[in-house]
């Protein structure tokens, strides 16, 4: 069961996001909320609390513009090439039903960023890069056997990639784990949890509370995980 659920800050018709906790070790309990406003695709503002009383009342918070990696040192945007990834909702999350704009997921945990798609040239299925948090370089990608489009969403831990997909409309599973240390896939696991609506958005790991952040539909929900 959710250890935390809630409504977005903003709209119930904003269904598409992403939530969670800052994992900065010193930010103590710094939560940020992400909706996007134009089309189910579009945001400009990223929305930070200094506590989870206010993030759970919302109040007291601060829209911040996102920017791209920017050295304001230098003046120089970073920018990234991923060669052959699906965009304009090619290879997005499916399953149940597909979620527009999700071609391409960014994930992080305690060893690296990962961005996970799919390419054409691994017949829709997902691959996985890890990036340099500094030069956005890709140092390493692995490439699975599990089509994108079966999954509704993924996310990374201590460098393994888990997968979810559909169940009904309030229960999902973790079907799929694949560990980029061994190369060993896994399709046998059975791990269901609960969740309030149908379609999720947004599912990712925090390593610092070691909790899942999901945003299903316009509701912010949180788990307690155990690895």
């Amino acid at each position: 069961s959710p250890s935390m659920t809630k409504l977005n800050s903003i709209s119930k018709s904003y269904i598409s996001g992403a939530w969670g906790r800052d994992a900065l070790l010193s930010s103590k309990e710094r939560y940020w909320e992400h909706c996007l406003v134009s089309g189910h695709k579009h945001g400009n503002t990223i929305r930070m609390y200094n506590s989870r009383e206010d993030f759970m009342a919302n109040r007291n918070y601060k829209d911040e513009p996102i920017a791209p990696s920017f050295n304001i040192t230098t003046k120089v945007t970073k920018r990234m090439k991923l060669n052959g990834a699906g965009i304009d909702n090619k290879f997005p999350f499916c399953y149940y039903s597909c979620r527009d704009w999700t071609d391409i997921d960014l994930e992080a945990d305690q060893d690296a960023v990962w961005v996970i798609y799919a390419t054409e040239e691994n017949h829709g299925n997902i691959v996985v890069s890890r990036l340099d948090p500094v030069e956005l370089n890709i140092t390493h990608t692995w490439k699975t056997h599990l089509f994108k489009k079966s999954v509704t969403s993924t996310f990374m831990v201590c460098g393994v990639l888990y997968a979810t997909r559909f169940v009904t409309t309030y229960q999902e599973e973790v079907f799929y784990a694949f560990d980029t240390t061994t190369g060993q896939e896994i399709n046998s696991l059975s791990l269901p949890f609960e969740k309030v609506s149908a379609g999720i958005a947004n599912l990712n790991y925090n390593p610092v509370d070691r909790k899942l952040y999901l945003y299903n539909d316009a509701y912010l929900l949180a788990y307690d995980t155990f690895f």
